[in-house]
């Protein structure tokens, strides 16, 4: 019997997983097929499970990462500390029923990508936007031994603004992570996060966790003041093999 795997969220024509995925199950001849479902409300989410009998797992993106933790029997320590589910794993009871295990898989994925480019001196890093992406990049960073600060549009108890951003803060945070959708396809690729680019030097790292283009207005800005690179795209497909693996691990 052929398996099901898929994504879902709201929008997902932006989405590389089905292409990937399925790619992968023609290529290593797996007899599966990952399904894009773009659900209008979450509360559509017991039907899909219901239409498909056999789903083994999903991935899941914008804006279900935090609703669809009340479908869930059981969450992963990383998922539960991060507050946000990104995978899903389908277990079927032996009449069929369907339990749902949650993990997130940005942890693993991020961690992998960016380690390599951190050095002994990196010790500080700014984590631009305080949105849904931001928790799992938080938890990861931390967990690397990086002491964190957010930035925000506006202030708060969580995080500092964009224009209270000193050089004395760009000096000492050598890590720079952007977590806004800012410079996406769709969300205005003319656009990058409002800091002073000026005061970047070649101890600075600077990471986008956007794919979709790989080379945004951020990272243009950060190579031209001689900072090291790297986009979302390696974070992606790192994220996505550990989603394989936790579906395909018992």
């Amino acid at each position: 019997m052929k398996k099901e795997y898929g994504i879902i969220g709201n929008p997902l024509g932006q989405s590389a997983s089905p292409a990937f995925f399925n790619k992968k199950f023609a290529d290593e001849n797996i007899n599966a097929e990952y399904i894009p479902f773009e659900l209008k409300s979450i509360e559509e989410l017991p039907q899909v499970l219901k239409e498909h009998p056999s789903l083994c797992g999903f991935n899941v993106t914008i804006p279900y990462k935090l609703q669809v933790m009340e479908y869930l029997e059981s969450m992963s320590d990383e998922a539960a500390g991060i507050n946000a589910v990104n995978v899903v794993k389908v277990k079927h009871d032996s009449d069929g029923t369907p339990r749902l295990h949650g993990y997130n898989s940005d942890v693993i994925g991020f961690s992998r990508s960016i380690a390599p480019l951190l050095g002994s001196d990196d010790k500080k890093a700014m984590v631009l936007g305080t949105g849904g992406a931001s928790k799992a990049i938080i938890y990861a960073l931390k967990k690397l031994d990086l002491e964190v600060l957010s930035v925000s549009r506006k202030a708060s108890a969580e995080a500092i603004s964009y224009a209270e951003i000193t050089p004395e803060i760009m000096a000492s945070h050598t890590v720079i992570v952007n977590c806004t959708p800012l410079g996406m396809v769709g969300h205005g690729v003319e656009l990058c996060p409002e800091i002073p680019y000026e005061q970047l030097t070649d101890k600075h790292i600077l990471y986008d966790i956007v794919y979709n283009p790989e080379n945004t207005l951020f990272l243009q800005k950060g190579r031209a003041a001689g900072a090291r690179t790297k986009s979302g795209y390696e974070m992606w497909y790192l994220q996505a093999l550990a989603s394989w693996e936790i579906w395909n691990n018992e």
